[in-house]
């Protein structure tokens, strides 16, 4: 039986609603910051900084219900953490760009940096869920209340950040995190576990055959696994971080209990009713 994660009740003072995307309380930011080009995953091109041309002017997408198949797949992958609505509503006070048309090309600037933020408070919120962890909680829950107050800084602060040292001091922590956990669950594990010398970390495994493996407690982080059949592999307490989930099968696939899994790498991946995912995951609309 594979043991699960001593959940901590201290996950920081950083809720995981804050950390969900509220696109109400949004300013169609993604829909206007971000750029794409046309491919399998957007229909069109558009510059960064350019509103696309389906976006209404309440701020709502014109073809949200059906944004697949007008070869929009790429608008359901993608997930902001949160970010839109805190530039929105914090950062900018809940002044839009279109009120405050001096302020828009600077909060299209902002989002994509208060992204990576969020992004980083969620990794930073799960590692201190787990009580495996305990060891460096006080060390999370320092870098958590620092990140978050990074979030609150005034625009012209927020886009002087050097995000990449940022990240690499948060990485350190998410890093002992993972080893903290899955030697734990390895530790307490009922059974004949995986080898541990498995080459996942950075791996490239674009199309690998997966079927069916047992990838309890291995380390994925950052590993490329485009397209790799991966349907009914166990993936328990596995670290994910980073892992390139896009058009990966993870049809009747147990990622229940995988470390740092995020909705962005869900909604990327094909899965099924049988796919079990983390309950703080939402089960992607286009997986039915």
């Amino acid at each position: 039986m594979v043991p699960t994660p001593h959940h901590s009740e201290d996950s920081g003072d950083y809720g995981r609603d804050t950390l969900k995307a509220d696109c109400a309380k949004c300013f169609g930011l993604c829909c206007v910051s971000l750029p794409f080009a046309a491919s399998s995953d957007f229909a069109m091109d558009k510059q960064a900084g350019q509103p696309c041309r389906h976006l209404q002017s309440d701020f709502r997408c014109g073809i949200h219900d059906s944004l697949r198949e007008k070869g929009f797949r790429g608008c359901t992958v993608y997930d902001c953490f949160g970010a839109g609505q805190k530039v929105s509503q914090v950062t900018y006070s809940g002044t839009d760009w279109r009120q405050a048309p001096e302020t828009a090309k600077q909060m299209f600037e902002v989002f994509p940096v208060m992204r990576q933020l969020h992004e980083l408070l969620a990794y930073l919120t799960q590692a201190l869920s787990y009580e495996d962890a305990h060891l460096i909680h006080e060390e999370l829950r320092e870098q958590l209340s620092a990140t978050q107050q990074l979030t609150e800084l005034p625009p012209e602060k927020i886009l002087e950040l050097d995000i990449p040292v940022h990240r690499a001091e948060v990485n350190i922590l998410l890093l002992k995190t993972s080893e903290l956990v899955r030697e734990e669950a390895r530790r307490r594990y009922k059974g004949t576990a995986p080898r541990k010398n498995l080459k996942g970390r950075g791996a490239d495994l674009i199309g690998a055959k997966l079927k069916g493996a047992d990838l309890k407690f291995q380390s994925f982080r950052g590993a490329y696994l485009i397209a790799a059949d991966l349907r009914d592999a166990d993936l328990r307490i596995t670290d994910l971080i980073g892992a390139d989930f896009r058009d990966a099968d993870i049809r009747g696939a147990d990622l229940s209990r995988s470390l740092f899994l995020t909705q962005f790498q869900i909604n990327a991946a094909k899965g099924n009713a049988a796919t079990k995912i983390p309950p703080a995951l939402e089960r992607p609309f286009h997986w039915a």
